[in-house]
């Protein structure tokens, strides 16, 4: 499949690169990256996000360069869909971005259907970063600064600096070629962890007073409400992180995140440790991920919303 992505680059000339909503380091350093691939072929290519990039990742190269309105998509002949299990995740202009043509998707989500016919998809992959960098090395594209700095920050995000269960030999190969062409890591994760606004740090705070544990304290949640976002200041970004709190508390297998929704549904953030499926967990509300790290949005009060996670936990983690 990697060659038909190839020979899909060279038969065309103008892209459009594309992730999901509420964009992580992954998202946004992966298209950054196929961007700057496709400037350097002679390509005309737009990045277009539905939301604007996290303050934390502004630091990037290129990331000046994002558009958060769609151009006509009849200007494209090929639409990129990176970190996207299915088309909705891009957004609101999910219709008209699957209208183009051709659509190519690089992902490694293991709730990932295989909604385009071209595609490129690796559940054992760390990051779609690690994917795009096995791309760039098929096509032997010189791989300058500005493209290894972000496909390190989409690979050090979505790995947890390393730490997580999707973190492989071919991870800390993939890193180091990407050091060795510019990357500085020491740069980089001062940009994304040591340069948190004010409200961040209120707004976990403000979470870490709703700390509670069921399951004979083997699941950990914190929730977020809509005012507490007002309250701190806080922008919604500044959650990011906040649900791996719980689960580095001993004896907590399960972290789970409740953010509202200003639909009074609640956004659920998953988080575990080991072989705890939680992508399990996820899939049983439309959602879904990995098996350590999922999510999905549950309609009710926080309460309903509590009873219904819990019970799935209950007869579906730990399977």
């Amino acid at each position: 499949m990697i060659q038909k992505i190839v020979d899909i680059i060279n038969r065309h000339q103008k892209f459009l690169v594309t992730a999901h909503v509420k964009l992580d380091g992954d998202a946004v350093g992966s298209e950054l990256a196929f961007y700057f691939l496709l400037k350097g072929l002679g390509k005309d290519v737009a990045i277009y996000n539905q939301d604007k990039t996290p303050d934390n990742f502004r630091f990037l190269p290129g990331s000046d360069m994002i558009l958060n309105t769609l151009p006509l998509p009849d200007s494209f002949e090929v639409a990129f869909i990176l970190d996207c299990s299915e088309l909705d995740r891009v957004g609101d202009e999910a219709p008209r971005i699957g209208a183009i043509k051709t659509l190519v998707n690089i992902d490694h989500h293991v709730s990932n259907g295989g909604f385009c016919e071209v595609r490129m998809i690796d559940p054992a992959a760390s990051s779609t970063g690690e994917l795009v960098f096995r791309l760039l090395t098929a096509m032997k594209a010189n791989i300058t600064a500005e493209m290894a700095t972000n496909l390190y920050t989409a690979i050090i995000t979505d790995t947890g600096d390393f730490h997580y269960g999707n973190t492989g030999k071919d991870t800390f190969i993939t890193a180091g070629h990407l050091v060795e062409s510019g990357a500085d890591p020491q740069w980089i994760s001062e940009n994304i962890y040591e340069n948190f606004p004010i409200g961040k740090i209120r707004l976990f705070a403000r979470a870490m007073q709703t700390l509670s544990f069921d399951c004979q304290d083997r699941v950990g949640s914190l929730v977020i409400f809509l005012k507490d976002f007002e309250e701190t200041g806080a922008l919604w970004e500044h959650s990011e992180g906040l649900v791996n709190l719980p689960r580095s508390i001993e004896g907590v297998e399960i972290s789970i995140l409740y953010t509202e929704l200003p639909d009074r549904s609640f956004k659920i953030s998953l988080r575990s440790k080991g072989k705890t499926n939680v992508e399990r967990v996820a899939r049983a509300f439309g959602g879904g991920g990995h098996v350590n790290a999922s999510g999905c949005r549950i309609e009710g009060n926080i309460d309903t919303v509590k009873k219904r996670l819990l019970e799935v936990i209950c007869t579906s983690a730990w399977k």
